[in-house]
């Protein structure tokens, strides 16, 4: 593993615990040359799953650019970087449940929208605002008036 700091290439596991509901290993390293102190996780490998975006481009699905959009929306808001990182992994087992190797991009927000209305009104609108393209004040006041609803369902 090299060191993001001196890019040795030589470290040791200062400690290693289970996340991710058992289903990663996130391992404190310390470089052997500067000893820096530096995170990984170790998880399983799986197959492929491919992203059918909406004009039928096909890319493998990445944590990485879902973790991304996620922040972008949480961006200045009470929204831990832990809960960001679970909302990732929780979308992530249920694109894994769909059951197929290809999911539409479309599945993906909803269930981003999904976990994010749960969390926070303000990063569900953001995210929404992209994911759907809202496109005049009449689709905003729509979204917001069914976040509403759905808070005075629960």
């Amino acid at each position: 593993m090299h060191c993001p700091k001196c890019h040795n290439n030589g470290s040791r596991v200062v400690d290693s615990r289970p996340t991710d509901d058992g289903k990663a290993i996130r391992r404190r390293r310390e470089c052997e040359e500067c000893n820096y102190r530096f995170t990984t996780f170790e998880r399983v490998e799986q197959s492929a799953i491919l992203v059918v975006k909406k004009n039928g481009n096909r890319e493998e699905f990445s944590r990485e650019k879902l973790l991304r959009g996620i922040r972008r929306a949480c961006e200045k808001r009470p929204v831990a970087a832990e809960d960001q990182e679970n909302i990732v992994n929780k979308v992530e087992h249920k694109i894994r449940d769909y059951g197929a190797s290809e999911v539409p991009s479309t599945k993906i927000g909803e269930y981003v929208m999904e976990e994010l209305a749960h969390l926070d009104d303000v990063a569900y609108i953001r995210f929404a605002s992209v994911y759907r393209q809202f496109k005049d004040i009449g689709v905003f006041m729509q979204e917001m008036q069914e976040l509403e609803k759905k808070r005075k369902d629960h």
